[in-house]
């Protein structure tokens, strides 16, 4: 998720489109929130691990 989001942040960046630069934005943060806190071992959406 933050690959993707950082993907369409850098297109809606270069291309001038702020709707893609928002969703990139938006994804970024979700993405690391996730990544923390799998990090720290708690479950996230009742899984340990994402596979």
């Amino acid at each position: 998720m933050i690959v993707l989001g950082l993907i369409l942040l850098l297109i809606g960046l270069f291309a001038k489109i702020s709707i893609l630069t928002t969703i990139g934005i938006v994804l970024l943060v979700i993405g690391a929130v996730l990544f923390l806190l799998g990090a720290t071992g708690r479950a996230v959406g009742g899984r340990k691990h994402w596979y």
